[in-house]
């Protein structure tokens, strides 16, 4: 690794707490409240620093050591282009309040809220990314133990990978079949063990059997849109993430709010809702129906980030995450409840026993949760690119024996949880 041999994880980790220490705690001048000890069976609390997010320029050792590439180097990676490696979303956020104040603090400034560690769980990284540059936004596990890997690595390199139980690399997915996705984003696999993944930037939702042949695609690629069933028209809006019934119906989470473009009235006919919204479909990908965030009354939400369905009713439970909140509805689209959390809501699933969990995204933690949105458990070092840390927390998987595996969307690695 030749010119960035030496920023590592420990190097970079203590460059930034040294350089940009100070100016991480700003935001924390807002919270009226600022850490917490342990009570009534939650851990404890406190504040801790925002990391630089090295944007997939990073190369990960076996071991699991990470090294960030240098900015001065980075662009040539990219063909001389200032760009991410798998970051293409189209339009940035603008005119419109879900984007943030434009001269407000910056997410490198926040102060990320770090839960005490009560689990006993311990990092390994058994699972070797190959590919070079790019993070891993999701991982999934079929039901033999399998495990796919769906990484933002750059066009002409491979981005879907199949890992066996003993963790041997036996399925790469070329771009033949799945062409280059724009902004690889969430995954998830069907009772059948299909592999379904959402293309963030294109605006599409792949289905492929087992064996990594394209069964199916819903969306047009390169034509984000609204979905009127009634003109034929089935388009999708920033797909982020996809969720299945206890029935085998499909749901798909739309929009990404703070990196959404505003689409509001926009000059394309078939594009005019420009909001976060959850589109329900058979398993066959027939019409069922919608519903937005935007509807007058309860149950707002501005992003679908985190996205999952309860095992044990088959509600639908959607990750606002730049409003910290979790937005319960019913299967047929019913509102119930909010739920006010203290971290990002980046990515929600459930646990063997039908328990809530969520991933805290740029906190870097995965949060064991109650129903009424309480934490119950924290796993997670934080935010970095340390043993144990994220520099973003986001879709994750639970093996059978429920220990947790995630990747990074920022860093190309797969991390193992396990007691």
């Amino acid at each position: 690794m030749k010119g960035f041999a030496g920023v590592s994880a420990l190097a970079l980790g203590l460059m930034a707490a040294a350089a940009f220490g100070p100016v991480a705690y700003g935001q924390a001048s807002r919270l009226a409240i600022q850490s917490m000890p342990a009570h009534d069976g939650m851990p404890g609390w406190h504040l801790g620093p925002s990391f630089p997010d090295p944007t997939g320029f990073t190369l990960v050792d076996a071991d699991g050591t990470v090294h960030v590439i240098p900015r001065e180097e980075r662009r040539a990676m990219m063909g001389g282009r200032p760009r991410v490696p798998g970051g293409e979303a189209g339009p940035s956020c603008s005119h419109s309040p879900v984007c943030g104040r434009r001269d407000g603090f910056k997410r490198s400034e926040l102060a990320r809220v770090e839960w005490d560690q009560n689990m006993g769980y311990k990092f390994s990284y058994p699972y070797v990314v190959p590919k070079g540059i790019g993070g891993v936004p999701s991982v999934a596990m079929d039901s033999k133990g399998y495990l796919w890997v769906f990484k933002r690595s750059p066009a002409g390199v491979v981005q879907l990978m199949k890992f066996d139980p003993n963790h041997k690399l036996v399925l790469e997915v070329p771009e033949s079949v799945i062409g280059h996705q724009d902004k690889a984003h969430g995954m998830a696999v069907d009772a059948q063990d299909n592999v379904w993944i959402t293309d963030n930037g294109q605006a599409t939702v792949m289905k492929l059997s087992p064996e990594g042949k394209l069964l199916m695609t819903i969306g047009t690629k390169g034509k984000r849109g609204d979905w009127v069933e009634e003109k034929g028209q089935r388009l999708l809006w920033q797909p982020v993430m996809v969720a299945f019934a206890p029935n085998g119906d499909l749901y798909i989470a739309e929009g990404h709010a703070n990196e959404s473009p505003n689409d509001v009235d926009g000059p394309d006919p078939w594009n005019r809702e420009g909001v976060a919204r959850v589109i329900h479909l058979t398993k066959d990908g027939k019409y069922i129906g919608q519903w937005f965030g935007n509807e007058v009354g309860q149950g707002k939400f501005d992003s679908t980030h985190g996205f999952a369905i309860d095992p044990t009713n088959g509600d639908v439970w959607i990750g606002d995450r730049e409003q910290y909140r979790i937005v319960i509805y019913t299967g047929d689209g019913k509102f119930k409840k909010t739920l006010s959390m203290r971290n990002l809501v980046c990515a929600l699933n459930f646990d063997h026993q039908g328990n809530p969990w969520m991933a805290s995204g740029q906190d870097g933690q995965f949060l064991k949760l109650d129903r009424d949105g309480h934490v119950l458990g924290a796993v997670g070092n934080g935010m970095g690119i340390g043993t144990g840390q994220f520099t973003e927390a986001s879709y994750w998987v639970f093996d059978k024996h429920d220990n947790l595996i995630a990747g990074d969307t920022s860093v190309g690695r797969v991390t193992v949880m396990s007691k």
